[in-house]
């Protein structure tokens, strides 16, 4: 169990590069939205962190950003670890995963997912489905161990 979440662990922040990719060059251009500091606002309520500067917000925004997908590929791997992989993994990890993401958001304060515009659901459902299924694909391919062949 602890190499499949180790290796989710793995996935989970090469699945957040692709997703910061994605934002970077597909969706922010698309949609002319700025920067999130979602992370940072996480990571400054629920820890004694408050950078006093700029630059000390947007690295706490990046090291939270990684720290997040992280846990996100975590979950892959506790799920590869019950036998689900590729699309089934990603149907099962998603919904979960993202659900408690705003539900915790939004019990902190820091969501408030009955005003988004559908917009607003959509950026944010596409974006978070863009790292799970990236950190899926990189845990199947990539990240599983190889297995020996059969005699």
């Amino acid at each position: 169990m602890m190499g499949s979440i180790v290796r989710g662990m793995a996935a989970g922040v090469a699945g957040t590069v692709v997703m910061t990719a994605f934002q970077k060059f597909v969706e922010m251009p698309l949609t002319g939205r700025e920067t999130s500091y979602a992370p940072a606002d996480f990571a400054e309520r629920i820890l004694p962190i408050h950078p006093t500067t700029q630059q000390g917000r947007d690295q706490l925004n990046w090291v939270i950003h990684f720290a997040l997908g992280t846990m996100w590929g975590s979950a892959y791997g506790v799920a590869a670890h019950t036998g689900l992989h590729g699309a089934k993994a990603t149907a099962v990890v998603f919904p979960v995963v993202y659900t408690g993401d705003v539900v915790l958001n939004a019990a902190l304060g820091l969501y408030k997912p009955g005003t988004w515009t559908a917009k607003e659901w959509a950026v944010d459902v596409v974006d978070k489905f863009v790292q799970a299924a990236a950190t899926g694909v990189l845990y199947d391919h990539v990240f599983q161990p190889t297995k020996a062949p059969q005699a």
